[in-house]
């Protein structure tokens, strides 16, 4: 729809806006629209708020966007300096989007059930990795599971990253498929298959487009 269609189809609007004591203060022209009275009162709201009503006439309202017709509510009285700091995106609070859930926690292993050894490293690194125990050996007594941890130079950081692999060996030994890691691992799997297939599916269409296309070329 053209401007020239919209101010057109907008003829008979009226914009009445009525304080809480007084007569009724009819605005001037806004975005070209004729100040055509339709008759109509203007909808009041607690908390000295004032609504702006736009009154159509029936030809009008037939074609003019529905948007139109919603009930616009203003404080009374506000400057134009509040009005746009109202309106200003930093006085939107932000709403935190719905996230993912955590991750369930892990068995917990006790102390009292580990066994813990530090060894020299092995690899690049020099002399702060061939000539030092940073290298964490950790034991699971009862299941007889042993990790062994050697990805950074901190023992502090390899022991906490030894335990966390013993806890998913540990889910693993006596959880099976039931496992965390396993299911994580099975969900992996299956997203990748759906991204195969819809890659294939795309493939195809495109595939299919350019024959089309081809064959259309031949008729003409």
């Amino acid at each position: 729809m053209s401007l020239g269609q919209v101010r057109e189809a907008a003829a008979g609007v009226l914009r009445t806006r009525r304080p809480r004591s007084g007569p009724a203060i009819h605005l001037p022209q806004w975005f070209g629209l004729p100040e055509n009275v339709a008759g109509g009162r203007p909808a009041l709201r607690p908390g000295g708020e004032q609504a702006e009503l736009l009154h159509m006439s029936p030809p009008a309202s037939c074609r003019w966007p529905a948007a139109l017709l919603r009930v616009c509510t203003a404080p009374w009285g506000l400057r134009p300096r509040d009005e746009r700091a109202l309106l200003a995106p930093r006085a939107v609070t932000a709403v935190p989007a719905a996230g993912r859930k955590d991750r369930p926690a892990l068995p917990a292993l006790e102390e009292r059930e580990l066994e813990e050894q530090f060894v020299k490293g092995h690899g690049p690194g020099g002399q702060a990795t061939n000539k030092t125990s940073n290298c964490v050996v950790l034991k699971h007594v009862p299941s007889g599971i042993v990790v062994k941890c050697h990805q950074t130079r901190s023992v502090d950081q390899n022991r906490k990253l030894a335990r966390k692999i013993l806890q998913e060996k540990v889910d693993i030994f006596y959880n099976g498929e039931h496992s965390l890691v396993y299911k994580e691992k099975q969900e992996a799997e299956k997203k990748k298959q759906e991204r195969k297939k819809r890659a294939k599916e795309t493939l195809e269409k495109k595939k299919l487009l350019k024959e089309l296309w081809e064959s259309s070329k031949n008729v003409h």
